[in-house]
This record gives structure tokens, C-alpha cells and sequence, in this order.
């Protein structure tokens, strides 16, 4: 079978919605990587099978998959023809940081209901005009979203030391595009170079280089749907030059920094 892709990424004038995604693919695997926003997915050919918080999920059919920002994962085809999907990203004002946890342990959603209302919205998405409708859709789903996500037990948890692994992630953070070296991360946080290392991909499930690179990614993802060309998000998304951006960005994303660009719909 001849491998096919089909990209299509716009950023619409919604609150809350930094992203819309649809694509087909039928060979693209996706690599561990994180997002700074959480990630709204419907599959509507095909199935993914993905890993997330080193527990293996796939997308039966009709269901909703809500993968939490800052929680590694991956995603490969999970039948022969590949897959189609439709993919939101929303940020942190639509659905908080607490939902986190419980979205790690029940991330596909099986309701009828949320699905018909999350193909309403993309659709209502497409057209210029109809952000109060959008606005309004989108509301609703994430109303129901807390409903099945709102933390089991309002019991506040004991505090949890940070450690090494988080000071360094908010490290990669700061310094996501002049980068970071392993050394001076060490210095900063007077810790070994392979301490470092192994407590982050510990804690985290995904290595500090593979962290930083799919931060990048993101990043560049929105200056492109800003309308920048490639040559111009390279630097500014933190990458050597277009040769090394293309390269990572088509790893993780599945299309060139060029054809997704193009791909963009509105």
C-alpha cells in the first residue's frame, strides 16, 4: 500500500482553542513527545493504538481520547488502512491543571453524546462567522468533560517534593529556544549529568532531548499558523536551521513544516 498523508492545521478565532488538526495517515508512527496544551481526539477512520503514562490505550470505535498536556505519549496506526483524525488542542483556561491526573488513569471517553458534540464543533470550526456557535459547543464539551474527568476525592494531597526532574524540565522550559547543555543543567542544579538524565525520564517517561524537541515542535506549529515561513520558524522555534526543524517536525507531526503550512484551512 502506498503510504498517504493528508494534513489540514488552522488556529481559529476561539478562546481557548489553540489548534485544530485533522489528518490522515497510513504509515506515520509518532514518537514520544508532550504537548503544552491538552489534546481533544476523535478517530473517524481506522484506529491508533498510542502509550501514555507507560500504559498502552487504543481509540475503540466512537470514542473520545483527552491526552493531558505534559504527559509523554506516543501513536502508531493501529489497522492496515492507518487512520483519519480530528485533533483539538485546548489550553489550560478551558480545562485546569486538576484534571490532569484523572485524564492519565481514563483518557478514552466512551459517550455517544460527547463525540456527536466534539463533530458538531469541528465543523462549526471550519467557517468564518460561526465562532459564537463554536464558542458555545465548546462550552458544553467541556462541561462534560469535567463531569467524567472532576478528581475522585476533594481531599487535598499531601505536598509532593519537586526533585531534580521537575526543576529541570522548568529549566528546558525557560530555555527552550537558546537550548540548554546537560553540563550546565548539572551546575545549575548541582546534580550528576546521568542523575539528571535518569530522574527525568523517570519521573517523566520521556528523555530531557526528546522533552525540549517536542516542545519546539509545538512551538512551531503556532508560529507557522501565524503565517511565518519555515526558514523564519527555525531560529525562532529554537532549531539549528530549516534542515534540522523539517527533520524533527516531520518525526513527531508526520508532514513538513512546508506542507503542513499549506495544509492550513482557513
Amino acid at each position: 500500500m502506498v503510504a498517504r498523508q493528508e494534513v489540514s492545521a488552522w488556529r481559529p478565532p476561539v478562546a481557548g482553542v489553540v489548534e485544530v488538526f485533522h489528518a490522515r495517515f497510513t504509515e506515520h508512527a509518532y514518537p514520544m513527545h508532550v504537548h503544552d496544551a491538552w489534546t481533544l481526539l476523535v478517530v473517524d477512520d481506522g484506529a491508533v493504538r498510542y502509550d501514555l503514562d507507560r500504559r498502552e490505550h487504543g481509540t475503540p470505535d466512537g470514542t473520545v481520547t483527552l491526552l493531558p498536556p505534559q504527559v509523554p505519549h506516543n501513536g502508531s496506526p493501529a489497522t492496515a488502512d492507518g487512520f483519519r483524525k480530528r485533533v483539538l488542542y485546548l489550553d489550560l483556561s478551558r480545562l485546569d491543571e486538576s484534571l490532569i491526573g484523572p485524564a492519565v488513569d481514563t483518557p478514552d471517553l466512551a459517550d455517544p453524546v460527547l463525540r456527536h458534540r466534539v463533530g458538531r464543533l469541528h465543523t462549526a470550526l471550519r467557517h468564518r462567522g460561526d465562532e459564537l456557535e463554536a464558542e458555545s459547543r465548546l462550552a458544553l464539551i467541556c462541561e462534560r468533560l469535567r463531569g467524567h474527568l472532576r478528581p475522585r476525592s476533594p481531599v487535598a494531597r499531601p505536598a509532593v517534593c519537586r526533585g531534580v526532574a521537575h526543576e529541570l524540565r522548568d529549566l528546558l522550559d525557560a530555555r527552550l529556544v537558546p537550548g540548554l547543555a546537560l553540563e550546565e543543567a548539572a551546575r545549575l542544579l548541582h546534580a550528576h549529568p546521568a542523575h539528571l538524565v535518569r530522574s527525568f525520564t523517570g519521573a517523566f517517561g520521556i528523555a530531557p532531548h526528546q522533552y525540549l524537541m517536542a516542545r519546539r515542535v509545538d512551538r512551531a506549529r503556532r508560529l507557522l499558523l501565524d503565517g511565518l515561513r519555515p526558514a523564519e520558524v527555525a531560529g525562532q522555534a529554537g532549531f539549528y536551521d530549516q534542515a534540522h526543524l523539517t527533520r524533527h517536525f516531520k518525526r513527531v507531526v508526520g508532514a513538513t513544516p512546508g506542507r503542513y503550512a499549506r495544509g492550513r484551512a482557513l
